[in-house]
């Protein structure tokens, strides 16, 4: 499916990092960039622009901060067209500091935000859009909200300066009707905006989501190599590139890195598609029970995971 509006974003770094606390090697990080650069891939997403009262660094990797000297020290001497994006959570930081994004490497700042917290989302995307980054807002757990507070939140953002707004599957309890739902209902109240999806795979639903999304016009998709991310992860890259037939992309450093770095490492760190995160999303829930339940001594006790979850919700 070729469709010359449509970007993909890579968020490998980004929404991987959640599992080993943005302790990813500079070596890999820098593997990650000159894979994408090669490859046609339009953003890559570093990390999360973290406040450092909040996440004590010594608990935490360089990529939990993305620091602009980080990201040019690991980019360096690549001859890349690469955009960079990261991302700042706008419900839990601290007083920011941006450089002019005209002396900065990255070039669009994803702002992460609940319905309850819209405010202060677009304060921040205010601040960033004066300062010249290219901006998106990205409201999670939707499948969690009453739909006239997510309208309420949809006008308040068509009226911000704001470029991509996100329809954003966090718990991965989504089926391609609810998507197809969602993205003709920011559309109504978004006029003018650029859409986008980003889909978790707890039921293996984020690819056929994700093209559900691009059916109805949404134009920015997001993905990640292997489908590395928290829990169950999210939208494969590779499987996104062989999708879209655009002719710029090419899949084969894709698939050198992942053999180089992703097949390695998944024998290290776990994600993907795993029960616990099925049961979690067919619930609705947030991913958090079971990363617990996977982290203890009865990690596949599904039947057993299941009541606690069934039972906690009662």
């Amino acid at each position: 499916m070729y469709r010359e509006q449509i970007k993909v974003l890579d968020c490998t770094i980004r929404d991987g990092g959640l599992i080993n606390n943005h302790y990813f090697t500079d070596e890999f990080v820098r593997g990650v960039y000159k894979a994408l650069s090669k490859s046609g891939i339009d953003y890559m997403e570093f990390g999360y622009r973290s406040s450092r009262e909040l996440f004590p660094p010594e608990e935490f990797g360089a990529w939990k901060y993305c620091d602009d000297d980080k990201i040019r020290e690991v980019i360096d001497g690549v001859e890349s067209e690469l955009k960079i994006s990261i991302m700042v959570d706008a419900y839990r930081v601290k007083e920011q500091h941006f450089a002019p994004a005209d002396e900065s490497p990255v070039d669009m700042i994803r702002v992460a935000t609940y319905v309850k917290y819209i405010d202060s989302a677009i304060e921040l995307i205010n601040k960033c859009r004066d300062l010249g980054y290219e901006t998106t807002c990205n409201i999670m757990a939707i499948s969690k909200e009453r739909e006239p507070d997510l309208v309420e939140s949809l006008k308040q953002l068509a009226k911000a300066p704001v470029d991509i707004v996100y329809v954003v599957d966090s718990f991965g309890a989504l089926f391609c009707e609810q998507i197809e739902y969602l993205v003709k209902l920011y559309k109504e109240h978004l006029p003018g905006k650029t859409l986008g999806v980003h889909c978790h795979n707890n039921q293996q639903l984020a690819f056929s989501n994700t093209i559900e999304g691009i059916i109805h016009d949404a134009n920015f998709v997001d993905g990640s190599l292997y489908g590395i991310g928290r829990g169950p992860g999210n939208c494969c890259l590779e499987l996104l590139v062989g999708f879209l037939k655009n002719p710029k992309f090419n899949i084969k450093p894709i698939l050198k890195v992942l053999q180089d770095y992703l097949i390695p490492m998944r024998k290290e760190i776990e994600w993907g598609y795993l029960i616990p995160y099925m049961i979690t999303g067919i619930l609705n829930e947030h991913p958090r029970a079971a990363i617990a339940k996977r982290k203890g001594p009865d990690k596949d006790k599904y039947a057993q995971f299941y009541e606690e979850i069934s039972e906690a919700l009662d």
